[in-house]
């Protein structure tokens, strides 16, 4: 047995496990975009946790302020104490974030993950409006726990709740009808059951949504569409979540995902993956003030207090959001990549459709097969890539927001040496046959 031998997670480890089986391999160290397996093999990472590390693997700065803190004998865990860490980091994400945007928020501390951050918008609002059903949209995703399941539109997900699935209703996402954004206003459907008092659409506690949808394709919602959404919800007294658990943080190029809709204005935003920065869990759910109406300990969890993320959250706030440069950096490479996909697209023509906005894009398949034979050949490679989709049809770039310019090149060298090499398998010919029907 080597030290990169996976016997032990196939005896030991459930069958649910997942992300292992497309990169078989034992990885031990890693930093910034670059993972390395116990061989010494390194890889480029265009994954980054599943969002979860825009600020990429061990930032020297995190990693820094983080260690001293735990030599200090700093407090790890408080519930929802007082702690000097956290009061940090409130002070930071006012600074930092909601004052300069003149944004008015209080800060609820869910459970750790992002899945806590949706359960406890949504309780919240159905507790302000008396109301119970919640919108969501096709292709959403917003969790694993049941009422996230609720929301979200992936088939194979919902099935693992193994039971019915209520309180929610589904409708169209920008551009559901059609490859073409513009070509149906999909809101017209919803408004006109907003309206027509025998639609059987019950009034919505709220609307949740991503501005961009992540897991469900990287299908990216106009801002025409966002703003009108907005309007709607206003006039109708519904409640505005925005998901930007995976697309926040600096992922489309601004911290929030819906910064370049100006008129688009949520409720309540939900935040957890890259919020600490580090790879430690954290959530946030942010609420208008006049929604802030729990009564103490109406909602609460043991691991609210995590004070480590605190730590490292706050230091990424003062390091990469007092100013434009890092998000205008993102921009840059979200453009670099752009190019180099549009490329890999226009020479294949087994590829549908590139999307995504800043550093999430998609390219989509009419299956999942080619999909699973690029990440295959990429791995083998030296290069972590990911799918999403409503069954795994889209190839998704989804690398830290501070992975460098030629690793960003070189991680593309690689992904064209993989789509040559299924382009020419039976299972490349067969996507390509199917792209022209």
């Amino acid at each position: 047995m080597t030290d990169n031998s996976i016997q032990t997670f196939e005896r030991l480890e459930s069958e649910v496990r997942s992300y292992c089986r497309a990169f078989p391999t034992v990885f031990t160290t890693a930093e910034g975009a670059e993972l390395t397996d116990a061989d010494g093999k390194k890889y480029i990472d265009f994954f980054g946790g599943a969002g979860a590390l825009n600020y990429g693997h061990n930032h020297p700065a995190l990693r820094e302020a983080l260690v001293d803190y735990i030599q200090s004998g700093g407090i790890t865990h408080s519930l929802d104490m007082h702690s000097a860490a956290k009061r940090t980091f409130l002070e930071r994400l006012e600074e930092v974030l909601l004052k300069p945007r003149d944004m008015t928020y209080k800060v609820m501390f869910p459970g750790p993950t992002g899945t806590n951050s949706v359960e406890m918008a949504l309780k919240l609002a159905r507790k302000v409006t008396g109301r119970h059903n919640v919108v969501s949209f096709t292709n959403g995703f917003h969790g694993m726990t049941l009422g996230a399941l609720s929301v979200t539109g992936n088939a194979a997900k919902r099935a693992g709740a193994h039971l019915p699935l209520n309180n929610a209703s589904q409708m169209p996402f920008d551009g559901y009808f059609s490859r073409c954004k513009a070509s149906t206003p999909t809101l017209d459907y919803f408004e006109h059951a907003l309206n027509d008092r025998s639609s059987g659409l019950d009034k919505p506690a709220a609307v949740i949504l991503e501005t961009v949808q992540a897991e469900g394709g990287v299908n990216v919602a106009s801002v025409p569409w966002l703003e009108r959404l907005g309007e709607i919800c206003k006039q109708h007294e519904i409640m505005l979540i925005a998901d930007d658990i995976q697309v926040g943080c600096g992922r489309t190029g601004p911290f929030f995902s819906f910064e370049r809709a100006p008129a688009f204005s949520p409720d309540m935003i939900c935040l957890s993956k890259s919020l600490s920065a580090y790879g430690t869990p954290l959530a946030v759910v942010l609420v208008r003030p006049e929604l802030d109406r729990f009564n103490p300990g109406e909602h609460n969890g043991t691991f609210r207090g995590h004070n480590l993320a605190f730590v490292t959250a706050t230091k990424a706030l003062e390091q990469f959001w007092k100013d434009d440069e890092f998000s205008n950096a993102t921009k840059r490479k979200g453009e670099r990549a752009w190019k180099r996909f549009d490329e890999l697209t226009k020479k294949h023509d087994m590829c549908l459709e590139h999307r995504g906005l800043g550093m999430i894009q998609g390219v989509e398949f009419p299956s999942s097969d080619p999909v699973d034979a690029i990440m295959h050949e990429a791995f083998q490679r030296g290069l972590v890539i990911e799918s999403a989709g409503s069954h795994g049809q889209v190839l998704k770039l989804l690398a830290p927001l501070v992975i460098e310019e030629d690793a960003i090149d070189k991680g593309m060298d690689i992904l064209e040496e993989a789509f040559d090499a299924v382009a020419k398998s039976d299972v490349g010919k067969k996507a390509a046959e199917a792209a022209k029907g």
